[in-house]
């Protein structure tokens, strides 16, 4: 009995550790991006207790005692060892760094005459008419879309900044394993959106009502355009067809009919997806540098249906600071009908250099509830693409300008998806959105939001208005001198209905001062209804005045102020205008003007004079022209998406159809001694066309006819460019006013060929080089009345008797920005005081 008690206190203390249970769940991720490592295995070291994770990376082990650690190994990664406790239930997170022993290449080779995968992409190519989601006449879808921004791979510089410790920090407060080390991703946005998505087939139309939004971190204001752009509305891939546009690059599809050009394919096994027992089958692109994919397809062995896709953008393709970029998508059971996208995940990592820090985007896609072939007949229900019933935020702002006007609710406080996610986060993303949730309190980082606002947008919130934008603060001419301006614009904190904009500027060579305001009024938003009010006093160039097709860029109206501006025939123009917008049916917008100019030309007149000295009779006293003018422009872009927001809206995405712009011009001229009534004329078409394995075609085609006879500074100018720098909307061996014409026809051409001919070219293949072509044409004539009406002075340019051309090519994506131009004038080459051959330097900014 006296060993009774003390071996009854051996068993009390050794039983219940032998019966003790820990519950081990977690995912294992890559260490430099965050993305799962499917397949890992993690164990107990020196123990026989493991398991191996899921495709996600996600896994669960039940082990018995207290161990001290786990850790987790993978295939061309270091085996990572993390402490436990004794804690019943743990979550781990193993953060792999790449390491490790990789296997070989082993090539396993068939003597059957003909590779068996190609014989299932021949049976995918025959049943795609029956299994592609364009087959469907419409297709209606709840859709959750989830996007999550980080930076990754920090330089030590910029990891040493205020704002990036005070995240780390805030991480270590939460226990977020995922961003307390110095190399993980640092979160910085979120976002997640739920709506149900409308298409309809023949003619494609696409419409998406926003139902629940919610984001962290330091996004874009809420209802900004940006912010418009984070559902699946941009998300939409279908790899049936055989290009897929991705980024503005057209990458070939792997089941595309004549993929075997471009791909190597492996058939690899059969396995089941969901009930569906499928053909797995390895694809490799051919050649490194071809805008191609590398990974897995699934294809059904009953009916050929793509059922899965998971891959690889070409590590080498000729991509500018993109330096990752995968897709997955996984389509519905060809039972239910053609495949529509269950889920579709794109990862993108942007790096602008390899020393600088690179930002990696996750976005993934959840989608539910199909309804096929139930086409909306009710009017105009496609016609717009986004439509939002989200609550408009608090004039008066509610705290965050991130979160106001969200959809809030639950138990705990917060937003929609935290009580009604269809979709499961990580351990990983679950820590990234703790620390989102807290990280737009730190001041730093509120800074930081407001320089993003700054550069992205070019102006700079203060209080209720935008002050800018940035790029035309200041500039310098041979007329105006150092020219300085100041502009703001007002923002829905005011008033979602109006927007007023206003600025003043002075030159100090001039002497000058130059104002402008415009008033805008957005009386109704489904069909953008806007009135607008404008007056402008500045010094503008003639040679700018009758371009009708310039786009509204802040960037080339800045641009236009620098260096030689006399050569451009400098006017101190006084612009009074009223308009209306409104369209009329989807793609189509109607514009009409009333507008009043007082043209004041600053250069020049030469006039031809009678035999003994004075003028002609038939020319004007006065070179100052008053104009009055009623101005009608129709635009039909049928395949654009445009996006508004409180006060503004533009349009995103690419079109694949034409755009046709039209515009007349009914106005009235002091001339002479009395108002003198012309008309103008312009029609454009432009188009950017995918040419296959040739690239891509940029066209613009544009038409004039003036039949008055007019001022030859306000008749129509093509513009010319005496400058070295390449300018795609000019003729650049023309010189200014080398041409006016009252009637003309112009084509212009811009031919991106990537990659095509420089990657086959060892040595160039590794500077990543792009050729390019490009072909502009100008035919017309300036009639004998305008001349007249001119008297003939030396300032006009002689007929026009054959048509103008100019044809180049060069190399572009010099330095991943630069583009050089080699043209040559191929006609009116003896012209003085021109250039036959010129080189031209321009930057631009393409993936």
């Amino acid at each position: 009995m006296k060993f009774f008690a003390p071996l009854l206190l051996v068993c009390l203390w050794v039983f219940p550790a032998a019966a003790q249970r820990i519950v081990i769940s977690g995912q294992v991720v890559e260490a430099t991006n965050g993305e799962p490592v499917p397949f890992a295995s993690i164990f107990i070291p020196k123990t026989s207790a493991g398991v191996t994770a899921d495709a996600d990376g996600k896994f669960k082990l039940a082990v018995a005692g207290t161990p001290d650690s786990i850790a987790a190994s993978a295939m061309g990664f270091a085996t990572q060892h993390r402490r436990l406790t004794d804690a019943a239930v743990q979550t781990v997170l193993f953060r792999m760094k790449t390491g490790g022993v990789a296997l070989a290449e082993v090539i396993v080779s068939s003597r059957q005459p003909e590779n068996p995968a190609f014989r299932i992409l021949r049976e995918v190519q025959k049943h795609k008419p029956e299994n592609g989601r364009l087959s469907l006449k419409a297709a209606e879808y709840d859709s959750y879309n989830r996007i999550e921004t980080s930076l990754i791979n920090l330089p030590a510089s910029m990891a040493n900044r205020k704002v990036i410790k005070d995240i780390r920090a805030l991480a270590v407060r939460q226990g977020a394993a995922a961003a307390t080390d110095t190399d993980a991703p640092l979160p910085i946005f979120a976002s997640e959106v739920g709506s149900r998505v409308y298409q309809k087939n023949a003619p494609l139309r696409r419409r998406e009502d926003l139902m629940h939004k919610q984001m962290r971190g330091v996004g874009p204001r809420e209802g900004s355009v940006l912010s418009q752009m984070l559902g699946s509305n941009f998300q939409n891939f279908d790899f049936y067809l055989n290009w897929q546009n991705v980024l503005g690059k057209d990458f070939i599809s792997p089941v595309a009919e004549g993929g075997r050009g471009t791909y190597d394919y492996e058939l690899q096994d059969s396995v089941f997806v969901g009930k569906d027992w499928c053909y797995r089958i390895g694809v490799t692109p051919k050649r490194s540098h071809d805008l191609a994919f590398k990974g897995t397809i699934w294809v059904t062995a009953e009916g050929y249906a793509l059922r899965r896709i998971d891959v690889v953008a070409n590590p080498e393709a000729n991509i500018n600071f993109v330096s990752d970029l995968r897709i997955s998508q996984e389509l519905t059971s060809p039972a239910e009908g053609p495949g529509l996208p269950t889920r579709t995940k794109l990862v993108l990592s942007v790096r602008p250099y390899e020393k600088q820090a690179a930002m990696l985007v996750r976005f993934t896609t959840v989608s539910s509830n199909f309804v096929r072939n139930q086409v909306h007949t009710e009017s105009g229900f496609y016609d717009q693409p986004i439509v939002s019933s989200l609550m408009e935020p608090a004039e008066k702002g509610s705290g965050s300008d991130l979160l106001s006007g969200l959809p809030q609710g639950g138990a705990a406080g917060g937003g929609y998806f935290d009580q009604h996610r269809p979709d499961t986060l990580s351990l990983s993303e679950r820590q990234t959105f703790a620390v989102l949730d807290s990280a737009k309190q730190l001041p730093s980082v509120r800074n930081v939001l407001d320089w993003v606002e700054l550069l992205v947008n070019g102006y700079k919130r203060v209080g209720k208005f935008d002050l800018g934008p940035i790029s035309t603060v200041y500039s310098r001419n041979d007329l105006e001198g150092n020219r300085f301006r100041f502009g703001f614009r007002t923002t829905p904190l005011i008033s979602r209905d109006w927007l007023t904009q206003a600025y003043v500027a002075y030159g100090t060579r001039d002497g000058r001062f130059k104002y402008g305001a415009r008033v805008n009024y957005i009386a109704e938003r489904r069909h953008w209804t806007v009135f607008s009010g404008e007056f402008r006093h500045d010094v503008e160039q003639a040679a700018l005045l009758d371009n009708d097709f310039l786009d509204n860029n802040n960037l080339f109206v800045a641009a236009s102020r620098w260096g030689r501006f006399r050569q451009g025939r400098p006017v101190l123009r006084d612009l009074t205008s009223l308009s209306m917008q409104r369209d009329l049916f989807h793609g189509f917008t109607q514009t009409l003007t009333l507008r009043y100019q007082n043209v004041n030309p600053l250069f020049d007149i030469h006039r031809r004079t009678g035999p003994n000295g004075p003028p002609v009779s038939d020319e004007p006293s006065s070179n100052i022209l008053q104009l009055s003018e009623l101005v009608s422009e129709s635009r039909y872009a049928p395949d654009e998406n445009l996006v508004q927001n409180e006060n503004r809206r533009r349009a995103v995405g690419l079109k694949r159809l034409p755009v046709f712009g039209f515009r007349y011009t009914l106005g009235a001229i002091d001339w002479i001694q009395g108002n003198f009534v012309y008309h103008k004329f312009n029609l454009s078409i432009s188009h950017s066309v995918s040419v296959g394995y040739l690239g891509r075609l940029n066209y613009r085609a544009e038409a004039s006819y003036i039949p008055s006879a007019l001022p030859y500074y306000i008749l129509k100018t093509p513009l010319g460019n005496q400058t070295p720098f390449y300018n795609a909307n000019a003729f650049n061996l023309m010189n200014y006013f080398e041409f006016v014409t009252d009637r003309s026809a112009t084509l212009r051409l811009d031919h991106h060929f990537e990659g095509l001919v420089l990657n086959s070219i060892p040595g160039i293949r590794a500077l990543n080089w792009r050729f390019v072509a490009t072909g502009n044409v100008l035919y017309g004539k300036l009639s004998d009345r305008s001349r007249r009406a001119n008297g003939n002075t030396s300032d006009l340019p002689g007929p026009i008797s054959i048509p103008y051309v100019e044809v180049g090519y060069g190399v572009e994506n010099i330095f991943k920005f630069l583009r050089v131009d080699f043209i040559h004038r191929l006609t009116y080459r003896d012209t003085p005081g021109t250039s036959n051959f010129g080189i031209k330097v321009g930057a631009q900014f393409r993936l």
